[in-house]
């Protein structure tokens, strides 16, 4: 099973859109995946699930989406210069033994030109430090505003090849 994160609580953000289509390609290649929008986290998750209070919300997350899972793709936005505090929150959350082992592919998406490089390498050190295998690929999805079009769907052609490759590896690896 692999798990999509959508790294933001933001309604309606651009890094779901990428995710989505991201999954999109994934069944595309025969793959299985499912989407988990930090959206869904339970409101007070850092009052709460942080501290070992389990909520039966965070808990029937975990079992969906977290202890499933061989692998992660996790989708990030650039938030002042890293990755937003919502997605450090769920990993504070989450017990640490769960995830030992298993994989994860770092996508980042900006406004800018850079695609939160700077937030994927914070978060390889974070995944590394947890035990976690990272892979080499880390995605930049850089002008996000400009690669999508009215509806939300990627339109531009150079994009769409850096993510299918980017599943065909995530799915080989």
């Amino acid at each position: 099973m692999i798990t999509i994160i959508s790294a933001t609580n933001r309604p309606n953000s651009n890094t779901l859109k990428i995710a989505s289509y991201y999954a999109q390609l994934m069944e595309k290649q025969g793959v299985g995946s499912q989407i988990l929008s930090l959206e869904s986290l339970p409101v007070n998750i850092a009052f709460s699930d942080l501290y070992s209070n389990r909520s039966e919300a965070f808990q029937k997350i975990l079992n969906e989406y977290v202890i499933p899972a061989q692998k992660f793709v996790v989708v990030s936005p650039e938030y002042n210069g890293s990755f937003p505090g919502i997605l450090k929150v769920f990993l504070d959350a989450v017990p640490p033994e769960l995830n030992r082992g298993k994989k994860v592919a770092l996508i980042g998406v900006s406004s800018g030109r850079a695609g939160n490089m700077r937030g994927m390498d914070h978060l390889t050190g974070i995944f590394n430090y947890l035990g976690l295998h990272v892979h080499h690929n880390k995605l930049a999805v850089s002008n996000v505003f400009t690669i999508l079009d009215e509806q939300g769907k990627v339109k531009d052609e150079k994009t769409i090849s850096f993510l299918d490759k980017h599943v065909s590896d995530i799915i080989k690896w």
